[in-house]
């Protein structure tokens, strides 16, 4: 799942980016809202921490512009300011939760996997497809009640296609979203084409009945078989 974290503290901001990162997520950072509205205009993100208070402009400007692009990124204000004006302001502009500074990162994990569970997975802690569970908690994936070992790369491709089940998932997307959002400088896509014959195989072996589709010169889709 990728992240985007908007915060103009440095310190603050790394504690964020290294308590992620440690959880698997793929992490983005911006520090000032010119960066912010660059990236939220050209990516796509699971869950954004968004700081209210920037050095050139005001964070909650940044939430209506995800809101005027038809994003729906998941959204959780992380500000010092705990008035409950700013709380009612951003829930009402469309953010899914606010957590006041200074908190525990412990708490902000929580927080970003309760609304990535809800965002993707319809709040499901375990997510079923065929004969394939995942637990996202504990990045467990299950075929025929037997686990199977996936690399970290797998996993994420895995439940990155199963959180979009019902699209087409462009190469340039998948890429972006499990590898981040520099690998739009990449030569080539070789490194996915890898990834995702490694995955195929797994499943093949383990007999799970879902496939990923190739779709010349677009992307991939997912299918149960």
């Amino acid at each position: 799942m990728k992240i985007l974290i908007i915060e103009d503290e440095p310190e603050m901001l790394e504690n964020m980016r290294q308590t992620l990162e440690r959880e698997y997520y793929t992490v983005e950072t911006a520090s000032d809202y010119k960066k912010a509205s660059t990236k939220i205009g050209v990516y796509d993100y699971d869950c954004v921490l968004l700081d209210i208070t920037l050095p050139d402009g005001n964070g909650l400007e940044l939430l209506k512009q995800l809101k005027q692009l038809g994003k729906d990124d998941g959204v959780i204000i992380v500000s010092a300011k705990d008035s409950l004006d700013d709380r009612i302001k951003g829930l009402n502009l469309g953010a899914d939760d606010y957590l006041p500074k200074p908190f525990h990162m412990a708490e902000l994990h929580a927080r970003v996997k309760a609304i990535v569970r809800r965002r993707s997975f319809d709040g499901n802690k375990l997510i079923e497809i065929g004969n394939v569970s995942i637990n996202p908690e504990n990045r467990s994936v299950h075929i025929n009640d037997k686990e199977v070992t996936l690399n970290r790369k797998e996993y994420d491709v895995l439940l990155y296609m199963i959180s979009n089940k019902t699209r087409l998932v462009t190469k340039t997307a998948l890429a972006e979203h499990v590898w981040g959002d520099h690998i739009d400088q990449a030569d080539s896509f070789d490194f996915i084409y890898s990834q995702i014959k490694n995955l195929r195989k797994k499943l093949t072996d383990a007999t799970a009945t879902i496939e990923i589709e190739a779709v010349y010169g677009v992307g991939y889709k997912l299918q149960v078989v």
